[in-house]
């Protein structure tokens, strides 16, 4: 079991920056593959970035460039980098930690934060 708290989110002028952060409760957090998704209203939830346990690195397209997503296994925390941030990034951005153990996967998400750019 895995609980995760985003952080971070707020309103941003057009080309600000912000950094959100994820911070993980429970065990072996190095073993689960983690990302970002964000959903803005009236939109389904799409991947923004995803980091493995093993180090493989993935962006949607229109974030690659802009964003960056690390972790720090030591203290179990994930980031989201956000630079050269758009109106079109406006969305309520998740947390988001998989694994597959025995054959099932399991994911767990956050409570979101929201990503406001506007002038």
């Amino acid at each position: 079991q895995v609980r995760l708290v985003e952080s971070g989110g707020g309103l941003v002028q057009p080309g600000g920056s912000l950094r959100l952060s994820c911070a993980a409760s429970g065990r072996s957090f190095g073993i689960y593959d983690m990302a970002w998704y964000r959903q803005a209203p009236g939109k389904q939830r799409e991947l923004v970035a995803g980091l493995t346990s093993g180090g493989v690195i993935n962006y949607v397209d229109s974030v690659k460039g802009r964003f960056t997503i690390s972790r720090d296994n030591a203290k179990n925390l994930v980031y989201l980098q956000m630079n050269s941030l758009k109106p079109e990034d406006t969305a309520v951005y998740y947390c988001n930690a998989h694994v597959v153990i025995v054959g099932a996967p399991y994911d767990y998400w956050g409570q979101g934060t929201q990503v406001t750019v506007s002038s």
